[in-house]
């Protein structure tokens, strides 16, 4: 592997989200799926990997309810004129019951998309719905906040019975596994039993709780034959299992310390037997039934078998925690720590402080935590995640003392928490550190624990304002500390003396941390800077953040930082050159926990957003894959040559598409169409007339990028031209039109497609008046000739009437010559 010593690449290998934010739940039948509310979208989350799957959007309107169908093929939400408050769908999966704020009940036909019923009687808001199992019974219950249960007859149209024994709002309804027997709860605190035969009520139960949920569970714990009890949730928080024939408590849930949740909705799966509650503070919790030598009591009971935090709110502080660090504890403005599974998403809520938390530290094994919360105490503890999830959390101790809010926690470096029953040792010996908005830092010994409560080693003001981070030395000998009033100060931890104040910054500082190899520590500001600071007072700023830098961390064993700001922006500096190398966007929002593994190849960031984001270095990879990639390029680039001299170029064009070289193709075309080995072709050559036709969606695409960017030069009008009329004459309007960046491409091609036709037209023009210039001149050139050949004739009928004129005065003088000879004769 290739050594880098430097992070200069991370990427986002998981995001833990918010799911939902109140109201209605549901399973999948079977398909492990949970489907909740989020704002006014459903969300989809896979409970195997705990990631969402889907995001169904919603109207401008908040989701109120939604039913999801038996058969798991569709899922419905409609709404009346007022909003819908309850839905049903009935066992055949046909039609949907919904009970609305306008006091009507209807039903729907869902596969149609019309209402068969609608049903008018209570008088008050609807505030649950129910089918009757059997689906050869149409038989429909539902409750109302006037305290009414009515009983509607689909075939009928009408109501058949209306039982009125509550004196608070319906707020459960199921009916026996025969169909025999209807059970309600209501906020009254009973349980009444209705006889659907008799139409009469059989039996009133006490639960000494308002019930706010109810569902008819299978169960085979009762003892008595029974195969199934009532679960029911409510205010107390916690589910209770009833025996559906003696109405006698079976099974009841401990409390955790400090819980101040309710329970608002049961979710039951009947396939799995899982049971779901839904808490008020937005968790989902899922049970299933445990054998009695899992249960601590004398009959088996549920066993907590997976927790999801249903909504994060602001996540105000992460660290890593356990052996492995694969597990992350997370402070989220509320009073619970949520300690997720990086790899499944499990998540397990921790309870012990009364109110939020605010700060978090683990030890360097991560089997010691500490947590400071608004209670104006600090926690103490115990991790160990191979245990059952109710006992991977142990309580240790209380740190109690501070008189404000605890804002401020760290851990020395060398503690650890003891084994399970046993106290701390001086083997073991550290300690832990606590600052509060009262301005006093508290050092405690960890070995002084007694009675679940260490002793203060001692108490200080350390600064003039609210105390905002402390951080302890690796050699533990020790700590600095960093507030609201500007200043970042070193103490000495044997006896708590000042060993150097830091001043420079602008503004309040937010986070404090030390080098993990050199004398230096780092500070962060509202001023908008990060600087590092050593003993002799030496400071270097960094500045690139638009807003208040929130944390920071060292990575690169100390030669690099990490810092978060509110901006949203995570930024990589190198502390040699002074250089941001890198900036890591996912979050919407200030950017208030940061966590970096030992190893440091894991980072995770917690936002305002309620998002958590896991952030993976990827340097030494992206550094091996452009290597690899380098080298398979030249390896490519000496086939593509070769290619070329073989003349193979089909195979040519090929490798220069995998390669991405689009004018090494616009060569090969051209070259191509000025030798024209097959004159009968387009591009000139048959193998690449039929590689062209045979194109796949992503590759003709991509050539038609390739004809966008060339056809904006005229030189390659020709090639480019032939080419796209090659490929429109090869594909149909549908396959073009179906590709991604169609729109694109088209829009591209036209502009210049008509400017190629424009300038071909006006050269076609001014060709034709060369033709018709050509043709005049030869026009002339023809007349001169006739002209020519009239002087020739002239001269020859010249030549010819001369010749004749000489031949008479030959013949002339021959007469003349002939008569005088005859005289001549006379005279003799």
């Amino acid at each position: 592997m290739l050594f880098q010593p430097f992070s200069n690449d991370f990427k986002v290998t998981g995001t833990i989200e918010s799911i939902f934010t109140g109201g209605k739940a549901a399973l999948a039948p079977g398909a492990g799926r949970l489907l909740t509310t989020y704002g006014d979208d459903l969300i989809v989350t896979s409970l195997e990997s705990g990631e969402r799957l889907l995001r169904i959007k919603g109207e401008s309107n908040a989701v109120t309810c939604f039913a999801l169908k038996p058969d798991a093929s569709h899922l419905s939400f409609k709404a009346h004129e007022a909003p819908v408050l309850a839905m049903d769908f009935d066992a055949t999966s046909t039609l949907v019951a919904t009970g609305s704020a306008d006091s009507t009940v209807k039903v729907w036909d869902v596969d149609r998309g019309y209402c068969t019923h609608n049903f008018r009687g209570h008088g008050g808001i609807v505030s649950v719905v129910k089918f009757h199992p059997d689906p050869e019974r149409l038989t429909l219950v539902s409750g109302s906040d006037d305290c009414k249960i009515c009983l509607w007859d689909l075939q009928e149209r009408t109501c058949t019975a209306v039982f009125s024994s509550h004196v608070s709002v319906i707020r459960g309804l199921d009916f026996s596994p025969d169909g025999s027997m209807l059970y309600s709860g209501a906020r009254d605190k009973v349980i009444n039993t209705w006889d659907l035969d008799k139409l009469e009520l059989v039996k009133t139960t006490p639960v000494f709780e308002s019930v706010e949920a109810l569902s008819v569970v299978r169960y085979t714990g009762a003892g008595n034959g029974s195969t199934h009890a009532i679960c029911t949730g409510g205010d107390k928080g916690i589910l209770r299992l009833w025996d559906m024939q003696s109405g006698e408590l079976i099974f009841q849930e401990t409390r955790e310390p400090n819980a101040r949740h309710e329970i608002v909705g049961i979710v039951y799966d009947d396939a799995t037997g899982t049971i779901v509650s839904v808490t008020s503070d937005q968790n989902l919790l899922f049970y299933a039934e445990s054998s009695q030598e899992e249960s601590s009591e004398e009959a088996p009971g549920l066993t907590r078998v997976k927790q999801i935090a249903g909504y994060n709110e602001e996540v105000l502080d992460i660290s890593f925690v356990g052996e492995e660090e694969r597990h992350l504890a997370v402070v989220t403005n509320t009073e619970q720590i949520r300690v997720y599974d990086l790899e499944t998403r499990d998540c397990d809520i921790v309870y012990g402080h009364s109110d939020t938390v605010l700060a978090l530290a683990a030890s360097t094994d991560g089997r010691l935590v500490i947590s400071g919360a608004k209670d104006r105490t600090a926690m103490l503890w115990r991790v160990d995640m191979s245990q059952p999830s109710k006992d991977r959390f142990q309580p240790l101790a209380t740190v109690a003392g501070h008189t404000e809010p605890v804002t401020a926690v760290a851990v020395s470096r060398r503690a650890t928490a003891p084994p399970s029953g046993a106290t701390f040792t001086s083997a073991a010996a550290g300690f832990v550190i606590t600052g509060s908005q009262d301005r006093t830092i508290k050092v405690w010994d960890l070995k002084s624990i007694e009675n679940g409560k260490p002793k203060a080693r001692y108490t200080f003001q350390a600064h003039d304002k609210d105390i905002q981070s402390v951080a302890v030395a690796p050699n533990d000998r020790m700590f600095a500390s960093a507030g609201l009033d500007k200043v970042a100060k070193l103490w000495n931890v044997a006896d708590g003396s000042l060993v150097g104040t830091f001043k420079g910054h602008k503004r309040g500082i937010w986070c404090v941390r030390f080098s993990p190899v050199d004398q230096v520590i780092a500070t962060t500001s509202t001023d908008k800077t990060i600087k590092l600071w050593n003993i002799h007072d030496f400071s270097c700023t960094f500045e690139g953040h638009l807003n208040t830098v929130l944390n920071v961390w060292f990575l690169s064993a100390g030669m690099q930082l990490m810092s978060a700001g509110s901006d949203g922006l995570l930024k990589v500096w190198t502390i040699k050159d002074n250089e941001c190398v890198a900036t890591l966007d996912n979050h919407e929002d200030r950017i208030w926990g940061l966590a970096v593994n030992q190893s440091e190849s894991r980072v995770v960031s917690g936002s305002s957003d309620s998002t958590i984001t896991l952030w993976t270095d990827v340097t030494v990879q992206e550094k091996e894959e452009q290597a690899q990639e380098d080298a398979g390029r030249i390896v490519k680039e000496q086939d593509l040559k070769l290619f070329l001299l073989r003349k193979d170029y089909r195979n040519a064009v090929l490798l220069a598409m995998q390669l991405d070289q689009p004018y090494r193709i616009l060569t090969i075309l051209s070259d191509v169409h000025h030798q024209a080995p097959d004159a009968d072709t387009v591009t000139g050559s048959r193998q690449l007339d039929k590689l062209f036709k045979e194109l796949a969606p992503a590759d003709l695409e991509r050539i038609l990028l390739y004809i966008r960017d060339w056809n904006t030069n005229s030189k390659h009008v020709q090639v480019t031209q032939g080419l796209l009329y090659l490929l429109l004459r090869a594909y149909s309007p549908d396959v073009i039109t179906g590709l991604p960046k169609a729109k694109e491409i088209l829009e591209s091609l036209l502009p210049y497609t008509e400017r190629h036709y424009t300038h071909a037209s006006e050269m076609l023009k001014k060709s034709q008046v060369l033709d018709y210039t050509l043709q005049c001149m030869d026009n002339l050139l023809a007349i001169g000739d006739d002209d020519d050949d009239d002087e020739q004739d002239d001269e020859m009928v010249h030549l010819e009437n001369g010749h004749n004129d000489d031949a008479d005065d030959d013949d002339l003088d021959m007469d003349d010559a002939q008569e005088q000879d005859d005289v001549e004769d006379d005279s003799e």
